[in-house]
């Protein structure tokens, strides 16, 4: 019999039956801290249209696109310490699924360009994840780039179905069922109607990549990048996890693209090349991979830095390549991880 003086068992950590251990995750890290710089910035994102010119509201709704590819690039290399130097084949996928309803199939609605994107990507990305999981390091990262340059060779040959070099133009789409008037500017439709459609959707695309990536899978997904050896002895599937980490990675690239080719008007095999990849991971690296806002303003930064070169000088290549190198000489970490390292500095020498 038990004596009334023993001690009691501590209460048991696992959640009751029928709660999801998501939601159990979820419930014990407060977003206190995430809603205190994410509601202040959508609210500028909300406003800044009106705020500025169309040219550069337009830019930004680029930036904004690029910034979901950098989420979901950011997956495999921030948060499962994968590189891919492929996934300009996921964008180009979702970007030519859109020019290839539009050309074969006269749809219009930018929902089922969405869709289509979704689907084409997905399906993608597990033909090549199934292939390149089996492997890392520099192994996976040449494996991602050649299997890239496959899609790029396609799009470049196969001129009678995808336009080659010339391309596919893609008009303005419906929103929600609704037609731009004929009478409207295309820029102020793009600058403000198409805009917030894209700032819904990068919302959509952050809450769902911060659900993730602090559920008990996206733990699991540092543990692997930490030590993959610990990670499997503890009973983490290795392979399956990349392989479902590879999928939303290309799911989240190819609704960044579906999103690219209404702003651009034209899609051309020039977004499969490799130097497409090389600019999303430049985006991770200069925003700071390991955080989870790094990705979002490195886009939004290098988008900016790209278009301001291009307008400054013929060899903006040269002048682009260069800012780049000195901001990542300069801060190794990242934008983003530099703010969050010179934060404390300065409020410990504020409170002295």
């Amino acid at each position: 019999m038990r004596s009334a003086d023993a001690p009691k068992a501590p209460p048991s950590r696992d959640p009751p039956p029928g709660v999801s251990t998501v939601l159990v995750a979820l419930q014990a890290r407060s977003p206190v801290k995430a809603l205190a710089w994410g509601l202040p910035a959508a609210v500028l994102l909300l406003v800044l249209p009106y705020a500025i010119d169309p040219y550069k509201s337009i830019l930004l709704a680029y930036g904004l696109v690029m910034a979901i590819a950098a989420l979901g690039f950011n997956l495999l290399l921030g948060y499962t310490g994968l590189l891919s130097f492929g996934h300009s084949a996921y964008f180009g996928v979702g970007a030519y699924a859109v020019a290839f309803m539009v050309k074969y199939l006269h749809v219009q609605s930018m929902e089922l360009f969405v869709l289509a994107a979704i689907l084409s990507s997905f399906v993608v990305s597990a033909l090549f994840g199934f292939v390149c999981v089996r492997y890392t390091r520099i192994f996976f990262s040449i494996l991602t780039l050649a299997l890239s340059q496959v899609l790029w060779s396609l799009a470049f040959k196969f001129y009678g179905v995808t336009g080659g070099t010339d391309g596919l133009r893609v008009p303005t789409p419906r929103l929600l069922g609704i037609s731009a008037s004929p009478d409207q500017d295309k820029i102020v439709f793009l600058a403000h109607a198409y805009y917030y459609y894209v700032l819904a959707l990068f919302i959509a695309c952050v809450l769902v990549m911060w659900i993730i990536v602090n559920s008990p899978f996206g733990k699991a997904l540092q543990a692997i990048r930490d030590n993959e050896t610990r990670a499997e002895f503890v009973g983490v599937q290795i392979r399956r996890y990349r392989l479902v980490a590879f999928l939303v990675s290309g799911v989240f690239t190819g609704i960044a693209g579906a999103l690219w080719v209404p702003l651009n008007g034209l899609t051309t095999p020039e977004i499969l090349y490799w130097p497409f990849s090389g600019e999303i991971v430049f985006m991770s690296v200069l925003g700071g991979f390991r955080t989870f806002s790094g990705p979002i303003v490195g886009a939004i930064v290098f988008n900016y830095l790209k278009t301001s070169a291009v307008g400054f000088t013929v060899y903006w290549q040269a002048l682009l390549g260069g800012i780049l190198v000195f901001l990542v000489l300069a801060l190794p970490v990242g934008i983003v991880g530099a703010v969050a390292q010179i934060i404390p500095l300065v409020k410990k020498r504020l409170s002295r």
